[in-house]
């Protein structure tokens, strides 16, 4: 069995992606537009002028994979509430670029430093509202 996320950017997926490969190093390896549904929409599915929006795509950040799309409505104010999306980082270096790149335009909600479980751990939610925590754990007793 397989779990991955998908997020619903509500009118942003595109800034989205463009942000998560300039700061994670991500990975498009996917993307449709409305416009290029080889179904015919059914009336009043999307809003008038969502041709260019995103249906579908596909981010690959590291080994992981995460969906993500424009919704159904565009106001550009989505909401992630009740989850945060976990970023292990092999060395403390490279948490803290992932940390700060992630908090441009964000928002701290633990700066990162270091926790009896990890040498570096921070939680940040990102300008789109994602929860982020990034993490370089210890090794395991």
């Amino acid at each position: 069995m397989l779990v991955q996320p998908y997020l619903f950017f509500d009118g942003r997926c595109e800034e989205a992606l463009t942000f998560y490969k300039t700061a994670l190093g991500a990975e498009v390896t996917a993307m449709m537009r409305f416009k290029e549904n080889p179904e015919p929409q059914q009336p009043g599915m999307c809003p008038p002028g969502s041709e260019d929006k995103i249906m579908h795509s596909n981010l690959r950040i590291g080994e992981t994979q995460v969906m993500a799309s424009d919704g159904m409505t565009f106001g550009g104010k989505p909401e992630f509430k009740g989850f945060s999306l976990t970023l292990t980082a092999p060395t403390d270096a490279e948490a803290a670029r992932l940390f700060k790149a992630l908090s441009d335009g964000g928002q701290v909600q633990m700066p990162l430093g270091k926790t009896f479980y990890a040498s570096s751990f921070g939680m940040v939610t990102d300008r789109f509202g994602v929860g982020w925590m990034v993490i370089n754990p210890l090794p395991m007793p």
